[in-house]
């Protein structure tokens, strides 16, 4: 056990100095620890060894996806249900321009520019229109949008636009079979249920030092998550609709919320962020287009910056191309480099020069 602890250390000693510089340079902690594991990768990698980090591990990848199923739940469970019915035309328009746009622009420019077959085109237009739940809800978070309106009608808007991905993959890849009619009626029961368990069982068993509350909601999770990928979809995709359709009992139960982030970023997230950003090739990245620093409206610009980050989902649709057989490793290295690229500039850019202040919580 020598060699794990030694890694853990390692990977915690990374999120620490990313916290730091977070704090230094006041940008957003998940932003800081991509950079750190992009740089750790670079500079150890080069030193040592790229498997020093050992990204590949086992309990490195359950870490790295429970982190990114935990967040993006708690994403989620942020929705508030009165702001989405009353803003819903404004969630769903930015949602579905935020994806469109980008898939049809990426498999054109594929197609045409880059001289790809077309479904290998089709694949990087699905993987380059999704929006990154977990960066997104980590950046809200930060910064304290995620008790305002605006932050309430973005995290909405990036659950319309991931809901399009996840539906353009399925639609032009996936086959439909008796394993995702199975996963989407027992999804339906479930989602349908758990709205009426959860508040019954937590006021009858909850408030307890053995924390039966993160229990139940972690084996719902994982259950979930484990009949996902059964059925050939992706585990972060009921954690979110399980998020929100708890919204209205867990999202209002703050103890409870704080003592899941604390959870969430003290030790998981650190090992998707810094696990991401160790795939970045720092030649793609320095090659990526300049963005534009000026913009008449803040507010728009960084929304706008915001719905352009990818992540959980573009590299998730890259691999399922891979494993299939749908694009070659060079065409999966590209995607992923573009797509975790697509995750740090954008951040990087609104956080810098468009941060609406004046949306900031008093």
């Amino acid at each position: 056990m020598t060699s794990v602890w030694a890694l853990a250390a390692l990977w915690l000693g990374l999120a620490l100095v990313a916290s730091l510089l977070s704090i230094w340079l006041r940008i957003s902690t998940a932003l800081s620890e991509i950079v750190v594991g992009t740089i750790a990768q670079l500079i150890i990698g080069a030193a040592v060894g790229s498997a020093i980090l050992g990204t590949d591990e086992s309990w490195v990848k359950f870490l790295s996806g429970l982190g990114a199923i935990v967040l993006t739940f708690l994403a989620g469970a942020e929705l508030d249900p009165q702001v989405f019915k009353l803003k819903w035309k404004e969630a769903a328009s930015i949602g579905l321009a935020s994806f469109f746009f980008p898939f049809f622009g990426c498999t054109v420019a594929a197609y045409y520019l880059l001289g790809w077959e077309l479904m290998p085109s089709w694949l990087a237009g699905v993987a380059m229109s999704t929006t990154s739940v977990a960066v997104v809800y980590a950046v809200i978070l930060e910064f304290g949008f995620n008790t305002t309106e605006y932050g309430k009608i973005v995290l909405a808007a990036c659950f319309v636009t991931d809901l399009g991905t996840v539906v353009a993959l399925g639609l032009i890849f996936a086959p439909f079979t008796m394993k995702t009619l199975v996963f989407l009626s027992t999804g339906i029961v479930v989602f349908v249920l758990l709205p009426w368990l959860t508040p019954r069982f937590f006021r009858l068993y909850g408030d307890r030092p053995s924390e039966l509350e993160a229990k139940f909601l972690l084996l719902c999770l994982l259950g979930m998550g484990a009949l996902a990928t059964w059925a050939d979809s992706e585990a972060v995709l009921p954690a979110y609709l399980i998020g929100m359709v708890l919204a209205g009992t867990v999202g209002k139960n703050h103890a409870l919320i704080r003592r899941l982030r604390t959870l969430t970023f003290g030790l998981l997230t650190p090992f998707y962020f810094i696990r991401a950003g160790s795939f970045v090739s720092i030649p793609d990245l320095v090659a990526a287009p300049a963005a534009l620093f000026w913009a008449p409206n803040q507010e728009a610009m960084y929304t706008t910056l915001l719905m352009s980050t990818g992540l959980t989902f573009g590299t998730i649709s890259a691999l399922f191309g891979l494993s299939h057989g749908i694009i070659n490793q060079g065409q999966y290295s590209a995607l992923v480099a573009a797509v975790i690229a697509s995750a740090v500039v954008p951040t990087v850019v609104a956080n810098a020069f468009y941060l609406p202040r004046h949306l900031l919580p008093k």
